[in-house]
């Protein structure tokens, strides 16, 4: 561990410092605020001293420590249709072409062999014995080729399609000379020649609106249902872009959020963030009490019970300072209960406690405890949005022993996929909260609204 001190002025200042030099991930270990020596006692200044400390990582979670090594170039992955064609469609168009080829190439010969003989017939010869007349297409056996062709182009209707070609053929003048002309458009052929050749629109653009939403993580059933309620909207000749906004509409009507915080009017509302270890609990309670201290005038109070992370208590200690708030530590619920009772007379407490593991339930059991010590304690659920819904699913069950009333997300800015947030707040039916979208404190953290969901999965870029 690479532990180090600044000093500076100003406390703020000698948080930049620290933030510029050893990044996001440093750990505040200790702050304490000294005086210079002067001349004979007087003329002292006073500085701020801040020890950090940064936990050695890999280069390739970008250590500013160590030298960073290029990522390694990775082959981009086929998407389904360019392997269904590669698959599918290469051998049926290579045979496609062979046959183009052969056809245009009999096409010419027949023509050589007319020139050839209306020549010969053209020279003062004697009489012999009649040439043979150069083979001609029938139209009928025409009509009949481009139906083989147009037959093993579109022979699987359910697969992409490939575009139909068109050949020159041959076929009788009114002079009897064969001549080069180009087949009917396919509108204007019989119907029994026509061929589909592609799928029909209503078909595709809901096909396109499938792949971005289990691009996003959907659930088969949720995906089922959305695009269900854009059928009607498909066949009625709607667009792309029409088609997105109606599933905007239709999938921010599915979400549910319980939207800012609001203030008792006859006491505190204590608020307890619990959740997995490292979804960054306790920098949301610090965002948390900023946003509503320092932005919205309310009276703050922040608790921490989280004894086991090595400077969880330092971090917290220092956003208080900086905020002017007051920051308690208890060690047990009686403890708790006694500085919920201190705090009375706040508008709103902050709670943070120790991160537990899914798979830990007796200490789940031992945070429960806290949470029941004082009536009135709402505890909200900090779920990673870069975690998959099956794990979600089970942090959930895990702590659903808990009384949690909310859920809270936090990493979005690195998640590239959203449709884990939708699936677990339909599922479990727990409202969402707020989402927290970086590190910057208060910045990044905003209050989750269906809208705010829906612009998250239905991407406009997509085409």
């Amino acid at each position: 561990m690479l532990v180090k001190t600044f000093q500076a002025g100003e406390m703020s200042e000698a948080l930049r410092m620290v933030k510029a030099e050893m990044g996001l991930d440093a750990m505040i270990l200790s702050s304490k605020k000294g005086r210079r020596k002067g001349i004979l006692g007087y003329f002292s200044k006073p500085y701020f001293e801040v020890t950090a400390a940064l936990e050695p990582r890999s280069p390739q979670r970008g250590n500013p420590y160590r030298e960073e090594q290029p990522p390694p170039v990775q082959e981009r992955e086929l998407s389904t249709r360019e392997e269904f064609q590669n698959s599918m469609l290469a051998p049926l168009a290579r045979e496609v072409r062979e046959l183009k080829v052969r056809f245009e190439e009999l096409a010419r010969r027949d023509a050589e062999q007319a020139t050839q003989s209306a020549l010969a017939a053209s020279r003062p010869e004697p009489a012999k014995e009649q040439a043979q007349p150069p083979r001609v297409f029938a139209r009928e056996e025409l009509e009949e080729i481009k139906k083989l062709l147009y037959s093993a182009v579109a022979g699987n209707k359910e697969k992409q399609p490939a575009r139909p070609v068109s050949f020159p053929v041959a076929v009788l003048s009114d002079e009897g000379a064969p001549r080069e002309t180009e087949p009917a458009p396919l509108a204007q052929q019989e119907p029994a020649t026509q061929v589909k050749a592609t799928l029909p629109q209503e078909q595709r653009l809901l096909g396109i609106i499938a792949d971005e939403l289990r691009g996003e993580e959907l659930g088969a059933r949720t995906v089922e249902l959305l695009i269900e309620q854009l059928r009607p909207a498909a066949e009625d000749g709607a667009c792309l872009e029409e088609m997105k906004g109606a599933l905007a509409d239709n999938l921010a009507a599915m979400v549910k959020c319980s939207g800012s915080l609001r203030m008792k009017k006859n006491g505190p509302r204590i608020l307890a963030m619990v959740g997995p270890t490292g979804v960054g609990k306790t920098t949301t309670i610090a965002k948390l009490a900023a946003m509503h201290a320092l932005n919205r005038g309310v009276s703050v109070a922040m608790v921490t019970t989280d004894n086991f992370r090595v400077g969880a208590v330092e971090q917290l200690k220092t956003y208080a300072k900086i905020m002017d708030l007051p920051l308690e530590v208890a060690s047990n619920a009686q403890e708790l209960s006694q500085v919920l009772a201190k705090h009375a007379d706040k508008d709103l407490i902050l709670s943070d406690t120790a991160g537990r593991s899914p798979k830990d339930s007796e200490r789940i059991d031992e945070l429960r405890g806290y949470l029941e010590c004082t009536a009135g304690i709402e505890a909200y659920l900090c779920l990673a949005a870069t975690t998959r819904s099956l794990e979600l699913d089970q942090i959930i069950a895990t702590f659903g022993v808990l009384p949690i009333s909310r859920l809270l997300f936090t990493k979005l800015d690195e998640s590239k996929s959203f449709g884990c947030i939708v699936e677990t707040n339909v599922k479990h039916k727990l409202p969402l909260s707020y989402f927290s979208t970086g590190q910057n404190v208060p910045e990044d953290l905003e209050v989750a609204t269906p809208r705010k969901v829906a612009s998250m999965v239905v991407k406009e870029s997509v085409q």
